[in-house]
């Protein structure tokens, strides 16, 4: 049995949908930003986040990340008021953040079964993580929402760190920074990539939930248990026997 139960989030724990290129976001985007003294075009400022995006990429510095590096969107959403001369605290620009999150977002709940399978490791003794590829400002608000944010022994977010799955050094992080042993962990995850191939060349065993939001496999699918129903119930029963 392990000790250590670490978590992707969205597609394992969490189903959502979004949509961050449809009209209608730029639209009131952009009203958003021209109203706050940044004017811009709904196409115009789709590319200048596009741009943005790219450049914060490029400038992260190489020893952040080895593979797959992730910027924090924070500073995009500041830049597209800065770029047109209007100041913008980080309060601001986490808020403007927020609300084009509010705006993508067509649903988001839990998957079933979540506070179960949560509250069986918890009985047999078991620390659960949260390592997720996502940005800090969106995310933590919507796990705090879904009654899940207090649940985590630790929460691990691409966007911190600055690298992201199937990246080796994001999982090495985690194991350093808690002191976890390998053969005590396990990563649980809905992608074959992200999830199941990198945690394994990090060298930690894995369970792959195969949800609505799995990306189809084109390769070996390198977990120890593999639950293509996407049940959390069975991923339990395949863990816990029970």
């Amino acid at each position: 049995m392990y000790k250590n139960y670490i978590f992707d989030l969205y597609g394992t724990l969490v189903d959502i949908n979004t949509n961050e290129w449809k009209l209608s976001l730029w639209k009131n985007m952009s009203m958003m930003y021209s109203l706050g003294g940044a004017e811009y075009s709904p196409r115009k400022l789709k590319k200048a986040y596009a741009d943005c995006l790219k450049e914060e990429i490029k400038n992260l510095p190489d020893d952040k990340y080895s593979t797959n590096p992730e910027p924090e969107i924070t500073n995009i959403f500041r830049r597209l008021y800065t770029d047109k001369g209007v100041e913008c605290s980080r309060e601001i620009a986490e808020y403007t953040g927020r609300v084009f999150r509010a705006l993508t977002i067509k649903y988001i709940k839990l998957y079933d079964g979540v506070k179960e399978f949560f509250g069986e490791i918890r009985s047999n003794g078991g620390k659960i993580f949260l390592l997720s590829n996502a940005q800090r400002i969106f995310t933590e608000p919507e796990i705090r929402m879904l009654g899940i944010y207090d649940d985590f022994d630790d929460i691990i977010i691409s966007s911190d760190i600055g690298c992201a799955k199937p990246d080796i050094m994001f999982y090495e992080y985690i194991l350093k920074k808690h002191n976890l042993k390998k053969n005590e962990s396990i990563m649980i995850g809905n992608d074959y990539i992200t999830d199941i191939k990198g945690s394994h060349d990090a060298g930690l065993d894995s369970l792959y939930l195969h949800t609505n939001l799995s990306p189809e496999i084109k390769g070996e699918l390198l977990a120890k248990y593999k639950i293509m129903s996407g049940s959390l119930a069975e991923a339990k029963k395949a863990l816990f026997g029970i």
